[in-house]
């Protein structure tokens, strides 16, 4: 069941996203280094190395565990860009800029996640009729 990662919509916004996270890290103060920075770093690298990791996986609920962990990285990422937003890190013009960008993709993969589910349900519920 392996998908092609790279061809997924998800994983090319994540991936995106990843890169313009690293490029803003430089602009923040030195003192943040070890909290917000190298958090803000896990949590993008994250959500883009779980859809891959994920779209190898043998079934739609291993894929939708590594999905889970994908969208939660990326609530993370969300309370740090808040927070550093609104500690004077970074200005409002980049916060909009990527908080549009993160939202973007946390609906797609979050309708994605859904797709995957419903399509789950459905099978479950299928085989379940045959085991009466």
């Amino acid at each position: 069941m392996a998908r092609l990662y790279k061809n997924m919509e998800i994983f090319q916004l994540s991936y995106e996203l990843s890169l313009d996270i690293h490029r803003l890290l430089d602009k923040l103060p030195d003192k943040e280094k070890d909290n917000i920075i190298s958090q803000m770093r896990r949590a993008a690298t994250s959500i883009p190395l779980n859809i891959a990791e994920g779209s190898v996986k043998k079934s739609h609920r291993e894929f939708l565990n590594f999905l889970n962990y994908a969208y939660g990285s990326a609530k993370e990422l969300d309370v740090l860009l808040s927070m550093s937003k609104d500690l004077g890190y970074i200005t409002k013009k980049d916060y909009d800029i990527l908080f549009s960008k993160l939202d973007k993709l946390m609906a797609k993969l979050f309708g994605f996640m859904e797709n995957i589910e419903s399509r789950f349900e459905t099978k479950k519920k299928f085989f379940t009729r045959f085991k009466e």
